[in-house]
């Protein structure tokens, strides 16, 4: 049954008839300092369904009012309401589409992208993980600590697998495909950076549970990035790439310590408000996804669509499609007995096929004097993008 005031009563009563009189037959406790009360009968018929039941409080019986009507009525009454909001909290199966409209937008008309310059990049990324903490709470966090052997696994992808993907592909662009040099570079480049945020919100959309588990393996592969990503860049590339540790420091507060801590303590200490704002975050998240998608591809429309870009595209799809692969089977084969094997098969493929391509490019644009070595990242942005979507969509449909 559902419960609603006196005057959605009165409302109800007087304008829609759904609610047919009954009677009661009850003692009404009368306050005999209204003496417009006083020949109120005892004991009487009350022609509406108004009941009331006493309440002990400091020592005085008071009756609070309550009515009462069906389910049905209820739900027809507030129907529209509830259809927009369900179809806000479903907005996240337009995820794909909104990132391949993005994707061909900014191809067609960059400007339509251009105004989200890279300085958006970092509160854009930060507003998905806050999406992600605002559904989750300390203790999955807690929980997800408990599996250092997972958390070290996907260091692993991140760091070993990848980077060893990212140089033997590299040397092909290099010596098969005869592409410049800093393409082979950037494609390197990507290998080296640390798991990319959207793997968090990938990992949230297909295994909840598991999405702090991803944070905090994407957490470990950022905060490390400060040293690893040099080391790396310096083997694979055969050039120290300087890293500003203050820069990335305030990156990794910026992207996912302070908003998965807002989310948490939003949902914590006000409820209410938590509650009320959730069903809108799917909506503005996949508006936000395909800013962050459509604004590396428009900013450097010139260099994809070059002679080249197919070959770079080719390299790079193929890239993303085997560190997805190889990280799915790398974590069914050493973590075979595990429970929830499968979840997180799913979870450590993220983590080695997505990686941050958005830092990656910034990495190139700063310390590589030739534009082409951020061409690959660029063209990452998206593919990685697309991909893990697309694999949430496969994933989950065979959940169901």
């Amino acid at each position: 049954m559902g419960v609603i005031s006196p005057i959605e009563t009165l409302f109800l009563k007087s304008h829609h008839r759904l609610l047919q009189p009954r009677n009661y037959s009850y003692p009404v406790v009368l306050n005999n300092t209204r003496g417009h009360f006083a020949n109120f009968p005892r004991s009487c018929s009350v022609e509406f369904p108004l009941r009331s039941n006493p309440i002990s409080q400091n020592g005085k019986s008071s009756y609070h009012w309550r009515r009462y009507v069906s389910e049905s009525d209820t739900n027809e009454m507030y129907h529209k309401k509830v259809s927009i909001m369900e179809t806000l909290k479903q907005a996240n199966s337009f995820i794909p589409h909104a990132i391949l409209s993005s994707t061909i937008l900014a191809l067609l008309y960059p400007p339509s992208f251009t105004w989200f310059k890279p300085r958006y990049f970092v509160p854009g990324l930060g507003f998905m993980m806050f999406a992600v903490g605002i559904n989750s709470n300390e203790r999955d966090f807690l929980e997800a600590l408990k599996r250092p052997d997972a958390i070290f696994a996907g260091y692993i992808g991140q760091y070993l697998i990848k980077p060893l993907l990212g140089y033997i592909f590299g040397l092909i662009a290099v010596s098969l495909f005869n592409l410049p040099t800093s393409i082979g570079a950037g494609i390197m480049l990507v290998s080296c950076v640390s798991g990319a945020q959207l793997s968090n919100y990938t990992t949230f959309l297909t295994d909840p549970s598991l999405a702090p588990l991803s944070i905090v393996m994407t957490s470990v592969s950022t905060a490390t990035a400060v040293l690893v990503t040099p080391m790396l860049s310096l083997l694979l590339i055969g050039k120290k790439l300087p890293v500003d540790v203050i820069g990335m420091i305030s990156s990794i507060l910026q992207v996912v310590v302070t908003p998965i801590a807002a989310g948490l303590l939003l949902n914590r200490l006000f409820p209410r408000l938590s509650n009320a704002i959730k069903p809108f975050l799917p909506a503005l998240t996949v508006i936000d996804m395909g800013c962050c998608i459509g604004a590396p591809l428009a900013l450097n429309i010139d260099s994809i669509l070059s002679p080249f870009g197919a070959t770079i595209l080719f390299l790079v799809v193929t890239f993303h499609l085997l560190a997805f692969v190889a990280g799915y089977f790398f974590t069914g084969f050493f973590f075979s007995k595990a429970p929830d094997v499968k979840a997180l098969q799913r979870t450590i493929s993220y983590e080695t096929g997505m990686q941050s391509s958005l830092l990656a490019l910034a990495l190139a644009t700063k310390f590589f004097q030739d534009p082409l070595v951020g061409v690959p990242p660029a063209i990452s942005t998206v593919v990685m993008s697309l991909m893990g979507v697309s694999l949430v969509t496969i994933w989950k449909n065979r959940k169901e």
